[in-house]
């Protein structure tokens, strides 16, 4: 196990350089097909928090809120600022509990949580810590898993949060970070992201955890159609019923 994790390598740095272009590309792509996303399933207005990657805040993920807004989700923000981690969160998770435990207070309702990049490995550890609470988790190009190593991130990550990829909280959290989730899960991967390597943002499968496989840019998760595509398919079962995703067209060829 140890020496697969090692083989495990950051993304060509190419794909990275491209980031920028490809975003928009499928930025425009998002415009174009946004009629057909307007037919995605109506949401049974159930909460749903959105969580935004490393060193971004909410204005990251406006774009996916005001769509799962308009499928009539009951959608919020992080609402914890920039997001540099446990400096965020709270040392275990604490910030992010209260957030959740407040919203499910208020609504009544069990929240489901969408988190992008580090958003989803934030998403995932508050699924195994307080799951009565959640209805499931969908993760988007979030490296919870693997080589912690494996990013064009690296330096920047640690620098930023003072979060030692040699410290034994960080490999416990890598090594645990693919076991199957008591919710259900999806994690949403793309092998030509250009930031994290696509071998760590897979878990585990079972009968309620899966992964997917879109082809995006890693920035892209915020703005590609096939993935509000597959978000609005899997919030759009219903509590209790979930089953495994089916790519349908026509955004059956931005799947792998």
């Amino acid at each position: 196990m140890e020496h697969k994790t090692a083989a495990i390598r950051p993304p060509f740095l190419g794909l990275a350089l491209l980031e920028p272009a490809r975003c928009m590309m499928e930025a425009g792509a998002l415009v174009a097909l946004s009629p057909l996303l307007s037919l995605s399933p109506r949401g049974d207005g159930h909460p749903v928090v959105v969580l935004p990657g490393f060193a971004t805040n909410d204005t990251m993920t406006v774009l996916l809120r005001s769509f799962l807004k308009q499928l009539s989700y009951d959608v919020y923000p992080m609402d914890l600022g920039w997001n540099f981690d446990q400096h965020t969160v709270g040392e275990n998770g604490e910030h992010i509990a209260e957030r959740i435990r407040a919203i499910r207070s208020d609504t009544g309702r069990k929240v489901s949580l969408v988190g992008w990049s580090l958003g989803g490995v934030i998403a995932r550890e508050a699924a195994r810590r307080d799951p009565d609470d959640l209805r499931q988790v969908i993760s988007l190009g979030s490296p919870f898993s693997g080589n912690p190593r494996a990013t064009n991130l690296q330096t920047v990550y640690q620098f930023a949060t003072g979060n030692d990829f040699n410290s034994a909280k960080m490999v416990e959290r890598y090594r645990i970070g693919a076991d199957a989730l008591p919710i259900p899960s999806t994690a949403v991967f793309s092998r030509t992201d250009g930031v994290t390597a696509w071998e760590n943002c897979l878990g585990d499968t079972d009968e309620i955890n899966e992964n997917v496989e879109v082809v995006s840019s890693h920035f892209g998760f915020m703005t590609n159609p096939a993935v509000f595509h597959v978000i609005a398919d899997r919030l759009g079962q219903a509590e209790g019923q979930w089953q495994p995703f089916q790519p349908s067209v026509p955004f059956a060829s931005f799947y792998a």
